[in-house]
């Protein structure tokens, strides 16, 4: 199968790319920089040199494969330090969805499958995979698939765990670490009992694969392997390995990141596993955080 992955160079696009080469398939991936794609180009990938504005680009590499697997999201708004956090994930979010109705439009009339990759944010806890996405969370991956879905393209959503960790991981936890740094305290929110749900990146990558290889028979997949880690043993690990106090704090403690931080993200991935026979093997959240290489030491 010839597959064209978007973010092919990001944390989880380079792990479906590994993971595809290896299982036989023939992989094209998108990447700004030729230098960053050098590793997957001596694998066996054929890098297409572009980003997500090049819609042209986007809409070629789609048409010339045989499944289209999209991970790449602008992340800038993780960096900002003007307080533009928020608002620049709302434009990212747009463009986003831009991308996907680019890249479905390319694929619309034949049965050739796209993969868009989402979160669990607005689910509830528990949330299954049979749980329609909340049409207020500002991220529109899911809903643009499914208004592909609903004109006919073979469309699904992969939705990840909040935390796909592992070494080297810069997401969201790794902000937790860096606020804790900063204040002199690992903190949860007060008043509050939520959860968030983890994956190693190899086993999320795994999702993607075994998805493609059966069909693509479902609208959603869970890449949830621990599927409720209380936010406050997230804060408890990364106090112990920093040598920090744990303690409440309200929600002001965390800026602009104070949604995702008191987000209650806690998902049942049972259905993908029975689905797809997915056994998660990787390491689990909390035992990575008390890895030093998670902290830079």
């Amino acid at each position: 199968m010839h597959v064209f992955i978007t973010g092919v160079t990001g944390w989880v696009g380079s792990a479906i790319a590994d993971d595809l080469l290896r299982a036989g398939h023939r992989v094209t991936g998108l990447a700004r920089s030729p230098e960053k794609a050098a590793p997957l180009a001596a694998a066996g990938a054929d890098i297409v040199q572009g980003s997500l504005e090049d819609i042209e680009i986007l809409r070629q590499a789609a048409s010339a494969a045989d499944a289209v697997i999209h991970t790449a999201f602008n992340h800038d708004f993780i960096h900002s330090v003007d307080h533009q956090g928020f608002p620049r994930f709302l434009q990212n979010a747009a463009q986003d969805q831009h991308v996907i109705e680019t890249l479905g439009g390319a694929l619309e009339g034949s049965e050739r499958p796209l993969l868009v990759t989402s979160g669990l944010s607005g689910l509830t806890r528990g949330a299954t995979e049979t749980d329609l996405p909340n049409p207020a969370a500002p991220r529109k991956s899911e809903t643009a698939a499914r208004a592909l879905a609903a004109r006919g393209v073979h469309a699904a959503t992969v939705r990840l765990a909040p935390s796909v960790h592992g070494i080297g991981d810069y997401g969201f936890v790794p902000i937790l670490i860096k606020v804790a740094r900063e204040t002199g305290v690992s903190a949860y929110i007060e008043d509050t009992e939520n959860c968030w749900s983890g994956v190693h990146r190899l086993d999320a990558a795994r999702v993607y694969r075994l998805a493609l290889e059966q069909g693509v028979t479902e609208d959603v997949y869970h890449a949830v392997a621990d599927e409720a880690v209380p936010f406050k043993e997230i804060a408890s690990a990364i106090g112990r390995r920093l040598g920090l106090a744990v303690e409440a704090r309200p929600r002001e403690h965390f800026g602009w990141f104070a949604a995702m931080a008191g987000a209650d993200m806690a998902a049942s991935s049972a259905r993908t596993r029975t689905l797809l026979d997915w056994h998660p093997s990787g390491s689990s959240l909390l035992r990575d955080l008390d890895e030093p290489a998670c902290y830079g030491l």
